[in-house]
């Protein structure tokens, strides 16, 4: 007697009963499947950032060297940076490690994500890492050469959208020409 209910213990504690199924637990949640999105071979191999992406760069880049140079002025009390200090903190601003930007596929479209983008969907896969960080950099380093630091600083004395239209939509700029894109329409709330 004693073998035979160890082996129902035991059998009960592999397999289960079944109870569990119809008694108490609460039904599972739908699960959504979000695809990571398909990179070609030039988004995931090339060391240049692909022309799609650059608008999205451009608007990364010139929000971060806004906010370490942002950062730099506060700790001098707002004042403005001795240059070579300013040098100091662009030359920063583009050689930090650029991981918390990624690509996600909205609406069929690319679009590069992280601070000083706009928010993307809920349900999205970001890809970050990889070629992302260093193809930032580059560009960075790039705009910060073409323009200058003296220039780019002056124009970050103005305010960020002076930067953004500096870096990103004047006459060569990656986003010269290119309309804001468009917000979601947002649903109706008695739509039937």
């Amino acid at each position: 007697m004693r073998a035979a209910l160890a082996a129902w213990l035991v059998l009960s504690l592999l397999g289960g009963t079944g109870a569990e199924d119809t008694c108490g637990d609460p039904p599972a949640a739908p699960s959504h499947s979000v695809p990571a999105p398909q990179l070609s071979p030039e988004e995931r191999l090339s060391p240049h950032m692909p022309e799609s992406l650059r608008c999205d760069a451009c608007h990364a880049i010139a929000f971060q060297i806004e906010e370490q140079l942002r950062k730099a002025e506060g700790k001098v009390g707002k004042k403005a940076l001795k240059e070579s200090d300013y040098i100091e903190v662009l030359e920063r601003s583009c050689s930090q490690d650029w991981e918390s930007y990624g690509v996600l596929e909205q609406d069929g479209e690319k679009r590069l994500s992280g601070p000083g983008l706009p928010r993307q969907q809920p349900l999205s896969v970001l890809v970050s890492g990889g070629p992302w960080p260093g193809r930032l950099s580059k560009l960075c380093h790039g705009y910060v050469g073409e323009q200058g630091e003296a220039r780019i600083y002056d124009t970050h004395r103005r305010g960020p959208a002076a930067l953004q239209q500096l870096l990103c939509h004047g006459d060569k700029g990656p986003c010269a020409g290119r309309k804001e894109r468009p917000r979601p329409p947002k649903a109706l709330q008695n739509e039937l």
